[in-house]
């Protein structure tokens, strides 16, 4: 026996619609006919030289005693933008804030970061609080992002939600349509190196 559909046929949702409905991710993934998982994954890190992460630590660190952490503005402001604008120095990538995307009335609304080299693209979520909720939010945007954009030469793409302190992130598989929630969650600052060797990995790594 089928089960009813979760969306309304006659209704359009935004991304921002799926965290506030608070749906079951994987409901909602199985709704856009992809598979889901939660799996612990070592995902693939930039290897590379760091010249500027103890700098970007420390300039964090210094500002957060003076600063309440009270809306997601201020979190992105202190410590996402700041990690961002890292990642473009390593991969060159051209960054987009608040892009509108639309691929039909179900797979719409804005991505908070959406970064693009020339073969690979991230996408990063913003949240105030409830990384999980962020998530499934996260995962109606990778799917809109799968269907939408051309990238055949990457077969996964990588999604990060983050309430700017806590850091997890997704990874979908293009060619199977299998979405996973990575477990592990990343501490700024105490995880900050892993966390942007992790985001770099996916802007600048052919194959994650």
């Amino acid at each position: 026996m089928s089960r009813p559909p979760l969306l309304d046929p006659n209704r359009s949702y935004t991304f921002s619609n799926y965290f506030e409905l608070g749906f079951a991710v994987d409901d909602l993934v199985a709704e856009f006919g992809y598979s889901f998982e939660r799996k612990f994954l070592d995902l693939p890190q930039y290897s590379g030289v760091l010249d500027r992460l103890s700098d970007l630590k420390q300039r964090i660190e210094e500002v957060l005693p003076f600063v309440d952490l009270e809306n997601e503005a201020t979190r992105r402001e202190i410590l996402i933008a700041p990690i961002i604008t890292d990642l473009i120095h390593y991969s060159r990538a051209k960054l987009r804030i608040e892009y509108s995307l639309k691929v039909d009335s179900k797979l719409q609304g804005n991505l908070d970061y959406y970064l693009r080299t020339t073969t690979n693209l991230v996408v990063v979520e913003a949240k105030q609080a409830d990384i999980n909720k962020g998530f499934t939010q996260l995962a109606t945007e990778m799917i809109a992002l799968d269907k939408w954009n051309d990238f055949s030469t990457q077969p996964q793409i990588l999604g990060a939600v983050t309430t700017g302190n806590i850091w997890q992130f997704g990874l979908l598989h293009r060619r199977t349509q299998n979405l996973q929630q990575v477990i592990n969650l990343y501490r700024v600052t105490e995880e900050l190196e892993t966390v942007v060797r992790i985001l770099l990995g996916g802007l600048i790594n052919q194959h994650l």
